[in-house]
């Protein structure tokens, strides 16, 4: 069976696959929810919903390392990856021990088109389709909500020390535009630059998300006592977490309005 993945590469399966190791902690999440808890195997130390997997599965790694023997040693019949959250040279590996599968999201609908892939994959259309029309219904609803909003110009951190933010071309950005935020990040010289103090003057609003560096209300109160411009602390699970999270997502967008 030839499936492709978002990278245009044709995944060869000799069956459909019945052990998994899930490398990228968004897609974890949605296995479970498409109801394949049961045929993972293995997945990453940042796998963290639902909140008691981790206690049952085997943990590989992180990310961006991984422990080859433990990988291999599961005998899985499939490998999840993401172009932008594991590297080049893992999956390089990874592929003499597996088929490996690799997502490439920037956009919900790179995100829905993930959903329904995988949905093909593991031979379970319906389910899939469930889940994206439950995304597409919340999606639907919360334009209306948020047409009538004006624009606001936001600057969103990922890191400190240095400060880095979230670029242009990242699903980060496409769900700030989804909430009629503005990027404050205009140039596209990196996915996630580091930044400088005039950008933070130049925004309206300082978005200082939970991950992957965890900010915390110390962080907003020690900002915010350094620049004239609002500071506030957002769930980052919500804007980088591509998947069956989105279904909850857009709810909780609407507390930030």
């Amino acid at each position: 069976m030839e499936f492709i993945d978002q990278l245009n590469r044709t995944v060869n399966l000799t069956k459909t696959p019945s052990r998994i190791v899930s490398l990228v902690p968004s897609q974890t999440e949605l296995l479970v929810d498409l109801g394949l808890r049961k045929n993972i195997v293995g997945i990453t130390k940042f796998c963290i919903h639902p909140t008691d997997l981790r206690k049952e599965k085997t943990i590989v790694g992180g990310t961006k390392q991984v422990n080859f023997d433990k990988v291999k040693s599961l005998q899985p019949d499939i490998i999840i990856c993401n172009k932008e959250e594991n590297t080049e040279e893992m999956v390089l590996q990874l592929e003499s021990i597996a088929p490996v599968w690799i997502s490439d999201i920037s956009t919900i609908p790179e995100s829905i088109e993930m959903i329904e892939r995988l949905g093909k994959v593991f031979e379970i259309p319906e389910k899939a389709s469930e889940i994206i029309s439950t995304i597409e219904m919340e999606w639907d609803e919360f334009n209306t909500y948020i047409k009538d909003f004006p624009p606001k110009k936001v600057f969103y951190l990922i890191w400190k020390d240095p400060y880095m933010a979230a670029g242009k071309h990242t699903f980060i950005d496409a769900l700030l535009h989804l909430n009629n935020f503005e990027n404050s990040i205009v140039e596209e010289i990196s996915r996630y630059p580091e930044v400088d103090w005039e950008l933070f003057k130049s925004s309206e609003l300082v978005l200082l998300s939970t991950e992957p560096y965890p900010f915390k209300e110390e962080q907003v109160v020690e900002l915010q006592n350094k620049i004239d411009v609002e500071v506030k602390l957002v769930d980052g699970e919500f804007f980088s977490w591509y998947g069956s999270r989105l279904i909850k997502a857009f709810g909780y967008f609407k507390t930030l309005h």
